[in-house]
């Protein structure tokens, strides 16, 4: 029998010692890291309450049968780390009320064990103990300590009710995304290469000297705006100025992003091209700041991967905690090192399986455009043939170049974007083609594959029956997604795509509708849908990957589209050809839409080669 063991930890904190100044794995791995004590729940017993030295609480624990056991906390990532880096202890499966609400409810509702006790009627959440700040365990006398225990088994109990309540309208498969994305976390196995990191941070300082000997300028002038400012006044340059977006007044235009400020980089003084040069180099210290992350990280063990289930509105993973695997940089040479000093363990490989142009490959699908999903499952090239019906030639005559800009079409193009953003979107990767040639590229598009820009009208009047308090179906003969109501969009997973707070204002005798995400009317029409629709399937998609490769590889990490595994050198063949057959594993409710990918591997994340 499968028990179900609800658990939360208390631990020592204080005002610069906690979740609010550090990451969960840097307080949990600190030296100064203290357990207090510990509630735990099997089943619907009563809840118990222990404190003790860590032997004791060892003893206490290994007492429970975790071998067959569920764990069940509020925001598991942390009770479950403690109880495997500290303990020592796994259970069989990691189950996460946090994760579960923030899932049913919408990211922007209110996750805190406090607010969904309110939200379900439960117990009162007990406010924190007031004298436990900077108190050891030794620290408290029985009484006070007794305190703490009713403070925790009080969230036990809530949590556990709670846990009963969510499984009711929970999707199985779901339970099984949130173990799987746990485990990423609490069982790391990714190594760190302390060298690798350290070499190239002593390189970044060393430029930066470099940098502010070559400009004749300080530290401290470059990194003030309004010193920079008058470094270029002094110079005879005029500095560049913009309309904060935020405060809407004139302030220094001094990002790296702003068209003013790039100009500058190849000013006829090279002076100003030297200051220029000085103050991106010592401004731009992201790069810097994540490799002395996972060096601390690596001189502290292995690397955890923290993603949020269910980060983005979508259900996307959203990397957190200050340790973002998910946008480190894809070129030039921090992300060559970045990627490159995370590593496989020994006598293993990492598999980097990429899921291609699933989001596109899912619009043609639901949009039904036959034959640009008849291209996809023949491996035809749809950029090239984008191309050909963008620059009027055949296939065999399209450049790469050109082929870049049908790349860019397909996969940019779907969601209702105009002209004038699609050429802004081009300028990014340094194609630069005016409005006349961006609205003409457009307009191709949607002549080439209509019936895409029909299911942008079709989701337009989905949004107007949702909000008449209808039901329906949203895709062309495919319906794998429907609506009832103001609830949202009901996926194949079982879970929503809220838009809470529905709103329509008639303007010009046209309705505009919006709903509210982050305490703010965001606008919504058939275009928007489109994208979120795309881009939940894929997700959902992703998530069945994931699970039919951890059947028999571990898997690492997720980051947009792909799976990162890592598989004994030995086996890598026979996991390639596994891996690939599970990527191109297409969900029954998808019957139709034809899935691949292209797969790396590699002994560390940064330099794969495709298989």
């Amino acid at each position: 029998m499968t028990d179900i063991i609800t658990l939360d930890f208390e631990t020592y904190y204080d005002k610069k010692f906690s979740l609010t100044k550090l990451t969960t794995e840097e307080y949990i791995r600190s030296p100064q890291f203290e357990t207090i004590g510990v509630g735990v729940k099997v089943n619907n017993k009563d809840t118990e309450w222990a404190s003790g030295t860590h032997e004791q609480l060892k003893k206490f624990l290994d007492y429970y049968n975790w071998d067959n056991a569920i764990l069940v906390a509020h925001n598991t990532m942390f009770d479950g780390a403690i109880l495997k880096w500290i303990y020592d202890i796994q259970p069989r499966v990691y189950a996460d009320t946090l994760c579960m609400a923030r899932a049913l409810h919408g990211v922007d509702a209110g996750g805190s064990l406090k607010a969904l006790a309110i939200r379900y009627n439960l117990n009162e959440k007990g406010g924190y103990v007031s004298d436990a700040i900077s108190k050891h365990r030794e620290d408290f006398n029985d009484l006070e300590l007794a305190l703490y225990g009713d403070y925790c088994v009080n969230d036990v109990e809530i949590t556990y009710e709670l846990f009963k309540i969510l499984m009711k309208k929970f999707p199985a498969g779901e339970l099984s995304v949130i173990d799987l994305t746990l485990r990423m976390f609490i069982l790391p196995v990714l190594k760190i290469n302390e060298a690798k990191l350290k070499k190239y941070i002593t390189q970044v300082e060393d430029s930066k000297v470099a940098l502010l000997d070559g400009s004749a300028t300080s530290l401290d002038d470059l990194m003030s705006n309004d010193k920079f400012a008058e470094i270029l006044k002094n110079l005879g340059v005029t500095p560049p100025t913009k309309i904060s977006k935020t405060t809407g007044k004139k302030a220094h235009a001094f990002a790296k992003t702003d068209e003013s400020f790039k100009a500058l980089l190849d000013h006829e003084d090279e002076r100003v091209q030297a200051v220029m040069n000085a103050r991106l180099g010592v401004k731009s210290t992201l790069a810097e700041t994540r490799a002395n992350s996972l060096l601390e990280i690596g001189q502290r063990g292995d690397l955890p991967v923290p993603l949020k289930y269910y980060g983005a509105h979508t259900g996307r993973w959203s990397g957190f905690d200050k340790i973002n695997l998910q946008n480190l940089p894809s070129r030039g040479e921090d992300s060559t090192t970045l990627k490159s000093s995370i590593e496989a363990p020994k006598g293993s490989i990492l598999i980097d399986a990429d899921s291609s142009q699933i989001e596109a490959r899912t619009l043609a699908w639901i949009a039904g455009q036959t034959d640009l999903v008849k291209a996809f499952a023949n491996g035809e090239d749809v950029y090239v043939k984008m191309a050909s019906s963008i620059y009027n030639k055949t296939e065999d005559l399209v450049t790469d170049d050109e082929r870049f800009v049908g790349k860019a079409t397909i996969l940019g193009a779907g969601y209702g974007m105009g002209a004038a953003r699609f050429k802004e979107q081009l300028k990014v990767f340094g194609r630069d083609i005016n409005l006349e040639e961006a609205q003409y590229i457009i307009d191709v598009y949607r002549e080439t594959y209509p019936k895409i820009p029909k299911f942008w009208r079709e989701c337009d009047k989905t949004i107007l029956s949702m909000y008449n308090g209808e039901s329906g179906y949203v895709g062309h003969k495919v319906r794998p997604i429907t609506f009832s109501g103001r609830e949202g969009l009901l996926l194949p997973s079982g879970l929503y795509i809220p838009y809470p707070e529905l709103k329509n204002t008639v303007e010009n005798n046209r309705n505009k509708f919006s709903y509210v995400s982050k305490r703010k009317q965001k606008n919504l029409w058939g275009g928007v849908i489109t994208e979120n629709v795309c881009q939940a399937l894929s997700r959902i998609i992703i998530a069945h990957q994931m699970l039919l490769i951890a059947k028999k590889y571990r898997v690492l990490l997720t980051v947009h589209d792909s799976i990162i595994t890592v598989v004994n050198r030995n086996d890598v063949f026979e996991a390639v050809d596994y891996i690939k057959k599970c990527m191109r594993d297409t969900p029954t409710w998808a019957e139709g839409l034809p899935l691949d990918c292209e797969v790396k591997i590699g002994f560390n994340y940064g330099k794969t080669k495709k298989v």
